[in-house]
């Protein structure tokens, strides 16, 4: 009985109580940033460096795996990656490791995020953030923003994007800037491996029928599935819509 019983309550620390703590400070973080915005402060993202702790490349990651895609290097086209950001409009720098730098909103789920660099289990996404695959493009650029976030525990911010449709948005804000991309295509399950998922232009190596076959400006969102396990890769893609000033 009584292991039984610190076993229940193991399950409910790791179920229940890492949820409450993740939402809390991810929702800290994000009003946090819109303060910073709202009053100007806060210092242009510095630019990653080259290698770092999250250096490598692998798939679409169970969180806490080291990810990053090579780095994009392909302009805007068709394919309904929609246009590349206006020539005026340069993406920001590449923000230091952990750094929660955006703030990501899927509006049918619900879902306000804060969005940190690197998808490292105890310094991005255990605390309920969304993690950016290092080495992918930036919101707006051309290439591939390519996100991680937890399905279940820690705040789970992507617990139900099997739920997203077609056209539904996807909206990442900088200070000053806000990308909206709509949603596009989805990957029900794929292999860890599979690391075309998170490619400049996203296309699944073991699915080839899933993806994108010109270059554009997109967003990818991974995560673990089933629900509850890190067996499989479930995958979401978006293209660029507009951008927008804040």
């Amino acid at each position: 009985m009584t292991a039984g019983l610190v076993l229940l309550l193991l399950v409910v620390h790791q179920v229940w109580w890492t949820n409450r703590q993740a939402l809390a400070g991810a929702r800290s973080q994000v009003r946090a940033l819109e303060r910073e915005w709202e009053h100007g402060g806060g210092a242009e993202p510095a630019a990653a460096p080259a290698a770092g702790p999250e250096a490598g490349r692998t798939g679409p990651a169970e969180p806490g795996a080291t990810p990053a895609a090579e780095p994009p290097a392909n302009g805007g086209g068709p394919d309904g990656a929609g246009a590349p950001p206006p020539a005026r409009r340069p993406a920001p720098p590449a923000p230091r490791w952990d750094q929660a730098y955006a703030v990501l909103r899927i509006p049918r789920l619900g879902v306000v995020a804060p969005v940190a660099e690197g998808i490292s289990k105890r310094q991005v996404l255990d605390k309920g953030y969304v993690g950016h695959y290092a080495g992918t493009a930036q919101p707006g650029a051309p290439g591939n923003f390519a996100l991680a976030g937890h399905r279940n525990t820690h705040g789970e911010p992507f617990r139900y994007i099997n739920r997203l449709r077609t056209g539904d948005e996807l909206i990442v804000d900088l200070r000053g800037r806000r990308y909206t991309y709509v949603v596009g295509r989805r990957l029900d399950q794929t292999l860890e491996r599979d690391t075309g998922v998170i490619d400049p232009v996203p296309r699944s190596l073991v699915h080839p029928e899933a993806g994108y076959r010109s270059a554009g400006s997109y967003i990818t969102l991974t995560t673990c599935t089933p629900e509850f396990t890190s067996r499989y890769r479930l995958v979401v893609w978006g293209t660029l819509r507009g951008v927008a000033d804040r």
